[in-house]
């Protein structure tokens, strides 16, 4: 694979009081220029959770924003640690290493539910996670990029919202 770099993604975002695991595929380029998850600003990401836990997270610092979902017991991660990715499609991805997704559910005692942003992450990490479906719901979602277009943002909102659930 001469002349592809390979992308890495970012530590995860957790406590011991995350409820809810949100999983993404892979950082973006406008993400891995930031070093921040979700940082492309058309990303729905951050209005969506913010919808979630009632709390404006778009006006707030980035590490605000972490500290915000922390505090309303939702954790970030990706499904793939490191892959070739010319562009941010999740289509385009390929030869991914994947997280130790089973290592850190494990070590996550309140932990009850792992939601996927988009088909891709709800693909791979499903599989990754096949055998802790008994303790955990695995939540698919409309993925919040904005190359996501078949969906408005007030749709993706209402699915996103059935993360409440777990975080009551």
């Amino acid at each position: 694979m001469s002349g592809e770099t390979r992308k890495r993604g970012f530590p995860p975002v957790v406590g011991p009081d995350v409820r809810v695991l949100v999983l993404g595929s892979l950082p973006g380029d406008a993400s891995l220029a930031a070093a921040q998850y979700y940082g492309h600003p058309r990303n729905g990401f951050w209005r969506l959770m913010g919808a979630v836990v009632e709390r404006d997270l778009v006006a707030l610092p980035y590490d605000q924003r972490l500290a915000a979902l922390l505090a309303a017991g939702v954790g970030l991660w990706d499904v793939h640690a490191e892959a070739v990715r010319p562009g941010s499609l999740d289509a385009a991805i390929k030869d991914a290493a994947d997280n130790d997704l089973l290592g850190l559910v494990n070590g996550l005692p309140s932990l009850r539910a792992v939601a996927f942003n988009g088909g891709a992450a709800a693909k791979a990490g499903a599989r990754l996670l096949s055998g802790r479906a008994d303790r955990l719901a695995l939540v698919p979602l409309p993925s919040s990029s904005p190359a996501h277009a078949a969906m408005n943002l007030e749709a993706k909102r209402e699915a996103w919202m059935r993360l409440g659930t777990w975080l009551s």
